[in-house]
């Protein structure tokens, strides 16, 4: 507990609605999106830039541990305060303000509480989305803070590509605010510090306010399940249908049979596709776009698929070993509920992990063989962003597993599945969900010791005091 006179004063600061006390209140701000749970202090809710300069710059005077909170929808424990009572939460959920469309610009500038399905509501009659496609609905300071990548990376890229300014407060004395929010594309005049702050887990500050790039919206779109017909085909499908499609690939996911079987059982509205209702070991999602309406005599983008896909399965290397091309909208569908399938099928232990895109399938191979010899009856159930190299590697646990209850057992699984991922096939332990406490140990372990002190030593710059639940 902090003392009644700091829960004064920040009151003094928020008033009633921008600071919770209550346990009730607290709750949700407590409790992450996967198992964990702290318990905080209090949870500050500014509603502007400059409310949240003078909570920060209060609570650092005052030696009171920060935590920024975006959309609380991470996986790795990075936006949830410990078990102390001791940390406050600083909740972005009421900076939805301003809200600025440059059409001509194709940016908007907009607070960092808002949502994305909110943000893209609001530009939906411009023809323009922030392309960014994700499972969740996270807020965009989140976005920014884990350097969010989704879906549609392939094409799009992730929020650091899409990111044109930021106004960011920074955990020092002075809570002191830096103005980088330039909506230019192009602004060579020295360091670009807005990217200190993009995927740093909000440890060197805490984004208010962005200036993001749009794109034009599809207006045209076909989907098709692939089947290939062996792992080792997976990398030479891919570099056909980018041979082939060009810029009109926009998704080539991946989606282990196990994944697609729990989703299926956990969301009955769900169509099962495949002939006899036998799902395959592994399936690619593969969709191509465009950004026009469709013209008179323009061939369309289903035959276009068609086509390409007829081509592939003549090919003497035979990669293809059926392919469903079928409503965007259905195919979509099985591929979001992946996640929430997942989820329900047991404890899930995940990981979000990346790897040069020819070494996803031999480290699935690998995994595939090693997983029963060093754990067994822990299932695998993997699915991800073949195209830019991620994979959501999930491992469930069947719920009354005593293993469970031995924080031992998933500290070492953590840290087989690293090791391997990282030391014998070159990977990244975080793709895109950055560092929580889940990942500090591994950060620790991982990154070379220059540059954990090149990262300290801009934390000390930046936000030199406690902010985020990771110690660069």
């Amino acid at each position: 507990m902090i003392e009644a006179r700091h829960i004064e004063a920040l009151t003094n600061l928020l008033g009633e609605k921008g600071l919770l006390t209550a346990p009730g209140d607290r709750a949700a701000y407590e409790t992450g999106a996967r198992y964990d749970k702290g318990r905080a202090a209090f949870v500050a809710r500014p509603a502007s830039t400059a409310e949240t300069s003078a909570v920060v710059a209060y609570c650092v005077q005052n030696g009171i541990a920060l935590v920024p909170q975006s959309g609380n929808t991470g996986l790795v424990s990075g936006s949830t305060p410990d078990d102390s009572g001791r940390q406050g939460v600083l909740s972005l959920d009421r900076l939805t303000a301003p809200f600025e469309l440059d059409r001509v610009n194709r940016s908007v500038k907009a607070g960092a509480g808002l949502r994305l399905s909110d943000l893209n509501g609001k530009i939906e009659d411009t023809g323009l989305f922030f392309p960014i496609d994700l499972g969740a609905d996270p807020r965009l300071g989140g976005m920014i803070a884990t350097n969010t990548g989704g879906s549609r990376f392939l094409r799009y890229g992730d929020v650091r590509r899409n990111t044109l300014g930021l106004t960011v407060v920074l955990a020092d004395e002075a809570g002191t605010v830096l103005d980088l929010s330039s909506d230019l594309r192009k602004n060579n005049t020295g360091v670009d510090w807005k990217q200190l702050f993009i995927g740093t887990s909000g440890a060197f500050g805490i984004v208010t306010e962005c200036v993001l790039n749009l794109e034009p919206a599809p207006k045209q779109s076909a989907t098709a399940l692939l089947v290939p017909s062996s792992p080792e085909q997976v990398a030479t499908l891919l570099v056909a249908m980018e041979d082939a499609l060009g810029g009109y690939l926009s998704a080539f996911e991946g989606m282990s049979g196990n994944a697609i079987s729990a989703a299926l059982d956990h969301v009955p509205s769900l169509r099962n596709p495949f002939q006899g209702g036998i799902v395959p070991d592994f399936v690619i999602l593969a969709e191509i776009s465009r950004s026009t309406p469709p013209r008179e005599g323009e061939q369309p983008l289903d035959a276009v698929l068609e086509e390409v896909l007829a081509t592939i399965w003549e090919r003497d290397d035979a990669p293809l070993a059926d392919a469903f091309v079928g409503p965007p909208h259905e195919i979509w569908a099985l591929r979001h509920a992946l996640s929430e399938g997942v989820k329900h099928s047991g404890r899930l232990i995940a990981f979000d992990l990346s790897f040069r895109r020819g070494d996803i399938m031999p480290f699935l191979a690998h995994m595939k063989v090693g997983m029963p010899e060093h754990f067994e009856d822990v299932t695998i159930c993997d699915f991800g962003h073949i195209g830019d190299g991620g994979v959501h590697f999930n491992l469930v646990v069947a719920k009354n597993d005593p293993r469970i209850a031995d924080p031992d057992f998933e500290a070492d699984l953590r840290a087989w599945v690293f090791s391997v991922a990282v030391e014998q096939f070159g990977g990244s332990f975080s793709a895109e969900h950055a560092i929580g406490r889940k990942n500090q140990v591994f950060y620790d372990q991982y990154t070379p010791e220059k540059i954990r002190e090149l990262a300290a030593g801009l934390k000390t710059i930046t936000s030199p005091a406690t902010l985020g639940a990771i110690t660069f």
